[in-house]
């Protein structure tokens, strides 16, 4: 008799997950767990824990477990400290093996690496596979003999040899999973109030989590099959935020909105980039090309977790060797005022406002808030800036948030980037009526479009007649950007 626990972790999913696979070999009985770790989910225990994203992880195991129980299986959800939780629970069902997906987050490393060596002290065959990304990353520091590559075209080079001499397959879910013992306890999936924690409410859902609704939004985007062959990110709008639509995630986006399935890994990588490369395969050979279509964004994924794999201190700037050393402000007003959408720039402080929201905005969004942050106009860490990201985002990758980051602030991968966004002008170009800024700021939804993004140089007569006035119903800009970028 083999009892074997399987540890979900990220990959919460069953089609595509070679962990699993592994877990079940050979084994009479399976224990599915997930560990609730009050380092990362719990308010009560000191850790804060965003309810949006919290919701989307609950959301996902319950998805998870129904999908269990369709092969006579459940997910048993464990809290506690993995180090202690798991070695106990391993104890309790007279386990023989531990399995779980790699994972090369600092914090999971660390964790990962006390966890095995408890498994190994009490005589625990631990098992591990890569799942998270296309490719194995230690493969991809073996081509760069162990240096960080901060190069995406050099990257990507590397990335080819990997790929031909290992391409990229996936594995269909299993047609059954041994079951549980029946010493297994029920511990159940629990709410967000048990969690300590307080719903958004649904207006605040752009996306729910499991791997079905993963799925589903995945086929609706492929059969769209000329605009994935011809997706060009870049190319796509920041400001399109309308409701509805025939898509589980991001309905009325101009992107996929697929990253938060990716970081939970209710979709996998290595399925998404095979049936987009079926659709290339179709159109071959017009389609757009890395670094700007689908397969180019799968690709920045696995740059930054590569570089963060073989980068020390790779989360701040002291200690990180990659990172150039910039004597950033620290100003906690001027923090404040960004991160609570109170700068006075309408189109900065609508996209931070749908951050806290929503837990996503568009990568140009994305761009525009870090670069204000830092070397744009208000000239704060971007640790400041990645730790807020981290907290509020769906998709918070530690290796792609941390990455972005350090690149738009110029402290990484280029470092002489002269572009700065204005707050002004940028937003003008795909939005001149504001009505992005009107959705998420209301108070400023009846000013004219000409004073939109600039509402101090509205009249006084104009604010009154939108009944907003500047400094007492919206603030002023906390900084002139004309002078901040010069």
């Amino acid at each position: 008799m083999v009892a074997v626990v399987y540890w979900f972790r990220k990959a919460l999913r069953l089609h595509d997950n070679p962990a699993l696979i592994a877990a079940a070999e050979g084994a009479s009985s399976l224990y599915p767990v997930y560990c609730l770790d009050p380092k990362t989910c719990s308010r009560a225990r000191g850790a804060w824990t965003n309810p949006n994203r919290m919701r989307f992880l609950l959301e996902s195991l319950a998805d998870l477990d129904a999908s269990l129980r369709k092969l006579n299986s459940r997910l048993i959800v464990l809290h506690g400290d993995p180090v202690e939780a798991l070695p106990a629970a391993c104890k309790e069902w007279s386990a023989s093996r531990l399995a779980y997906e790699l994972d090369y987050e600092q914090y999971s490393l660390r964790r990962d690496k006390a966890v095995r060596s408890q498994a190994e002290q009490a005589g625990l065959e631990v098992v591990t596979r890569v799942g998270h990304t296309l490719v194995d990353p230690e493969a991809l520091l073996l081509l760069s003999r162990g240096a960080p590559v901060t190069s995406y075209d050099k990257f990507r080079g590397l990335l080819a040899q990997e790929l031909k001499a290992r391409p990229v397959t996936t594995l269909p879910p299993p047609a059954s999973l041994p079951p549980p013992g029946r010493t297994a306890a029920p511990h159940a999936i629990p709410s967000l109030e048990e969690l300590g924690l307080e719903p958004m409410g649904d207006a605040a859902v752009i996306a729910r989590g499991g791997e079905g609704a993963a799925l589903r939004a995945m086929e609706a985007h492929l059969r769209r099959r000329d605009w994935i062959a011809s997706f060009e990110k870049p190319k796509t709008s920041p400001t399109e935020m309308l409701a509805g639509g025939p898509f589980d995630a991001g309905a009325g986006r101009s992107t996929t909105v697929l990253s938060p399935y990716l970081t939970f890994g209710c979709l996998s990588s290595r399925l998404l980039y095979e049936r987009v490369a079926a659709v290339y395969a179709e159109a071959a050979p017009r389609h757009s090309q890395p670094p700007v279509s689908l397969h180019g964004q799968l690709l920045w994924r696995e740059f930054y977790v590569c570089c963060m794999h073989a980068t020390p201190n790779y989360r701040r700037m002291a200690g990180n060797p990659i990172c150039r050393q910039i004597s950033w402000g620290e100003d906690a007003a001027l923090v404040a005022a960004w991160r609570e959408g109170r700068t006075g720039y309408p189109w900065i402080d609508a996209a931070m406002t749908q951050l806290r929201r929503e837990g996503w905005i568009h990568h140009l969004a994305r761009h525009a808030v870090a670069c204000f942050l830092t070397r744009g106009d208000l000239w704060q860490s971007w640790e400041t800036g990645a730790a807020v990201f981290e907290e509020y985002l769906l998709d918070a990758d530690e290796a792609i948030n941390f990455g972005n980051w350090m690149w738009l602030s110029c402290s990484c991968f280029f470092y002489q980037y002269f572009r700065c966004y204005s707050p002004v002008a940028f937003p003008q170009k795909y939005d001149k009526q504001g009505a992005y800024v009107r959705h998420w700021l209301p108070q400023l939804a009846r000013l004219p479009a000409k004073y939109i993004y600039e509402p101090w140089k509205a009249p006084i007569a104009v604010q009154k007649e939108a009944g907003c006035i500047i400094g007492v119903d919206y603030p002023k800009p906390i900084v002139d950007h004309q002078a901040a970028a010069a």
